[in-house]
């Protein structure tokens, strides 16, 4: 299985899974970073590790079709099985979709449907869990689809809220929940049952 990503800004989510694959917990190659941020810390990490990586952007394809073609023929070059999106901020184009239809994942911090949607990432859903007076906040795992935090949900993990949490312990407690999640589910996906062909 061949993987790869995307991602904006700091990669840890991605050197979770890259740790992952190097100390076998995922039998898996992490193959190329495609980043829309030039100087993201995910492309120093992927420089560390010498993973190949590609800064593609509105200022290298202004036209969003020309990205949406730049980033699937990248991710074809490098004969991509499945593509993770780690912390990447930018809305998935068409073509993408459809070359790797049910072959990208996303990993959301909360348990969606709820706190999901356009807006929704990052600090602003502990945000929005703390005002709604949540007991239980979590993870999700998901096939990407057009419409944001919509495709199928592989994987999720409740995550209890307690009186004394902030933005920031909320953030810490979900993040190391959420990377765990996210190589059980890809290990989820490697190791489900091909199906078989008739007469085999």
């Amino acid at each position: 299985m061949r993987l790869g990503f995307l991602a904006s800004h700091n990669g840890s989510t991605m050197q979770a899974i890259v740790d992952a694959c190097i100390s076998n917990l995922i039998k898996a190659d992490p193959v190329v970073l495609i980043s829309n941020n030039s100087s993201s810390g995910a492309i120093t990490r992927a420089r560390q590790m010498n993973i190949p990586f590609y800064h593609l952007s509105s200022g290298t394809h202004p036209n969003f079709e020309d990205l949406d073609k730049a980033i699937t023929n990248t991710l074809k070059k490098y004969s991509v099985d499945l593509v993770l999106l780690t912390g990447y901020m930018k809305k998935i184009g068409s073509y993408t979709l459809d070359n790797f239809k049910n072959r990208i994942l996303n990993s959301h911090p909360s348990l969606l449907p709820k706190h999901g949607g356009i807006g929704m990432y990052g600090r602003e859903i502990h945000k929005k869990v703390l005002e709604s007076g949540d007991i239980t906040t979590g993870a999700t795992i998901h096939y990407v689809e057009s419409n944001y935090d919509s495709g199928q949900i592989i994987q999720q993990i409740k995550i209890p809220v307690s009186s004394s949490d902030s933005i920031d312990t909320l953030e810490e407690k979900v993040k190391f929940q959420e990377k765990r999640l996210y190589i059980d589910s890809i290990n989820k996906i490697i190791n489900q049952p091909k199906p078989r062909l008739l007469g085999s």
